[in-house]
């Protein structure tokens, strides 16, 4: 006879076996053994999504106050470019252009750390990387006068700014093609292109997309 899930029913008192037989639970050291290994992998994903889709930033300075203060976290999308052109009012990351590039000697197990804490915006970043807005495209003139600032001989409005900021006088500087003019919301504390001139549009890492820390100032950028 069969029962219900189609299965000989046993004599009075047996059981049957079991579907596969049970693996045996994992001994203390290789569970041990198995922590390091899960750490890697958890490291190399990171590092994946870092450079190819998105990655978490810490606000190093008070550059873009008072939008973004020093430690604040933001998500930066690696793939906003490749969708559309920089845009004047995006918050952008690249390359410090006045930072030497000196090659990292480090092990490779170390740097692969240090860029999965990175890219959960646990450490500060290495100082290669800044964080400004898009002021000027390609093409236009921009330059500062009585305290604000003007492209193409027009006023820019900038609802962002704290309402006391004045912007020294700069330029006139026209943006060479696939460049873009970068400034910092906090004009007096801030490195930014009118120091190091425009940056090139292919040094750019990606578009801040979203403030996720600390919780009370979660929002959109």
């Amino acid at each position: 006879m069969k029962d219900w899930r189609g299965l000989g029913r046993a004599p009075s008192g047996d059981e049957l076996p079991p579907l596969r037989p049970a693996r045996p639970a994992p001994g203390p050291w290789r569970a041990a053994a198995e922590i390091p290994l899960l750490l890697i992998l958890a490291a190399v994903i990171a590092v994946v999504v870092k450079t190819f889709l998105a990655q978490a930033f810490f606000i190093p300075s008070a550059s873009m106050e008072p939008q973004l203060t020093a430690g604040d976290r933001v998500v930066v999308s690696r793939v906003a470019y490749g969708l559309h052109e920089p845009r004047r009012g995006d918050i952008a990351v690249f390359d410090d252009p006045l930072q030497v590039d000196v090659p990292d000697d480090s092990f490779v197990v170390v740097r692969l750390g240090r860029d999965a804490l990175e890219a959960l915006g646990l450490v500060e970043p290495g100082g290669k990387e800044l964080i400004k807005r898009v002021i000027a495209l390609e093409g236009e003139t921009i330059y500062g006068r009585d305290g604000r600032v003007y492209v193409d001989d027009r006023l820019l409005i900038e609802p962002y700014l704290d309402d006391e900021v004045v912007t020294s006088d700069f330029g006139p500087y026209t943006v060479p093609p696939d460049h873009v003019f970068m400034m910092g919301d906090n004009r007096t504390n801030s490195k930014d292109s009118r120091v190091f001139d425009a940056i090139p549009v292919d040094s750019i890492v990606g578009r801040a997309i979203g403030r996720v820390w600390p919780p009370g100032r979660i929002a959109f950028l």
